[in-house]
């Protein structure tokens, strides 16, 4: 077999223990209104049980990243999976918010070693002309995951009922375990002396910070409406039968799968206007959102349609900023690189999910009002982050600019 088969074959198990891996994270999305109802908390509930998740994953990435330069993919990606697993498990037991909280923070710790391992993969095993396509590729594939937590898992949570639904959730991560023991070969790297690989050098890397914003200011959205508020936004803000919000959903990730590819090739293609398709994106998505808060009373079907499928380029945008991270460090510190930039989108995504939340209690929980003023939260995020995208541009410029001329 060819050192080629074999990245292709290392890099579908590892895509493939994501796909399972964004089930696991999404599942709460669509389950959000019967997760109320089992656990008895109202929208700051729900927002608690996102945020959890999210926060464990935040706070995961960093350790994650220094543990994959260590440690290898394979070992981190057999103990993510473990572990989602064992959270789906204690979720599809839960009666009260307490349970479901530890089941999310499971589903986030195991969440957070599984998207770094597969970028490491991909770092190591292909050439660099590639990558951002493959990272790209990596992404879309993964979204599977999220096609099969939406109207699959709606069906089976009216079919079949909240235990058995979540034990099923559960057992695609023994599969995934199954499929990376089979089929994934990745040897411990080796690294001199005793000290962390590179996590303060990352960080000093302007271009890594560059990434981190790009991540934060393009992921947050599209994030928090598919983790959890998307769906009720659909149902009781807008009115729409929760088939058609299922569809909708569906159709947000369905466009991303489009788009990544296409955003990979120019980002291969035109790397030095990167920033520029991060800055389109942000303000796209800042506009189809003041279209659908600025609409009187509910919004049209077609002006929801043109919402997701311009969210849909939030996660494809995101992933830009992981081809900055592989761009400006070397590859003894890529994972701890990688870490730094996914921390900064899900930091974004955990805050927005949070203040929507709060924001839906003070403003009554439920209704076209409530909403508009519940997802106005995430103006200050794309400010802030467009801002930053535009400071570290200058700053990686003009650093180029001076090695080049050295």
């Amino acid at each position: 077999m060819t050192p080629r088969s074999k990245a292709l074959i290392f890099w579908a198990a590892g895509v493939l223990a994501y796909v399972i891996a964004v089930f696991h994270r999404q599942s709460l999305g669509v389950a959000s209104i019967e997760a109320a109802a089992r656990l008895g908390v109202g929208a700051a509930g729900l927002s608690l049980l996102a945020m959890i998740q999210l926060l464990f994953y935040a706070g995961m990435q960093v350790p994650v990243g220094v543990l994959v330069d260590r440690l290898g993919s394979k070992r981190m990606l057999l103990i993510g999976a473990t572990v989602m697993s064992a959270g789906e498990l204690v979720f599809a037991f839960s009666s009260g918010l307490l349970p479901g909280v530890a089941g999310r923070a499971l589903i986030g710790c195991g969440d957070a070693m599984t998207f770094i391992s597969v970028i490491r993969l991909v770092n190591l095993h292909f050439p660099a002309r590639i990558n951002p396509l493959l990272v790209q590729l990596t992404g879309l594939i993964g979204q599977l995951g999220a096609l099969a937590s939406a109207v699959p898992l709606i069906h089976s949570l009216r079919a079949y009922g909240w235990t058995p639904t979540f034990l099923g959730a559960a057992a695609l991560g023994a599969v995934a375990v199954l499929l990376l023991l089979t089929f994934l070969r990745d040897s411990r790297p080796e690294l001199a002396g005793d000290e962390p690989p590179g996590l303060k050098a990352a960080w000093a890397e302007p271009g890594t910070r560059l990434g981190m914003w790009t991540h934060a200011a393009t992921q947050c959205s599209a994030a928090a409406f598919l983790l959890l508020w998307g769906y009720p936004f659909l149902v009781q803000g807008q009115g729409l039968d929760p088939s058609t919000a299922g569809v909708l959903l569906s159709t947000l990730t369905l466009c991303g799968m489009a788009c990544g590819p296409l955003l990979g090739y120019l980002a291969g293609r035109f790397p030095f206007h990167r920033s520029r398709m991060v800055l389109i994106v942000i303000g796209t998505t800042a506009g189809a959102w003041t279209a659908v808060l600025a609409w009187p009373g509910r919004a049209p079907l077609w002006l929801l349609v043109l919402l997701v499928v311009v969210l849909a380029a939030n996660g494809p945008g995101s992933m830009i900023g992981f081809d900055y991270a592989r761009t400006f460090n070397p590859a003894t510190r890529i994972g701890a690189a990688t870490g730094i930039v996914n921390d900064g989108g899900f930091v974004a995504s955990m805050s927005v999910i949070a203040l929507i939340g709060i924001a839906l209690d003070l403003h009554g929980g439920s209704g076209p009002d409530a909403y508009r003023w519940a997802f106005a939260v995430q103006y200050p995020f794309w400010l802030l982050g467009a801002v930053q995208v535009l400071r570290y541009r200058t700053i990686t410029r003009r650093l180029l600019l001076a090695a080049q001329n050295s």
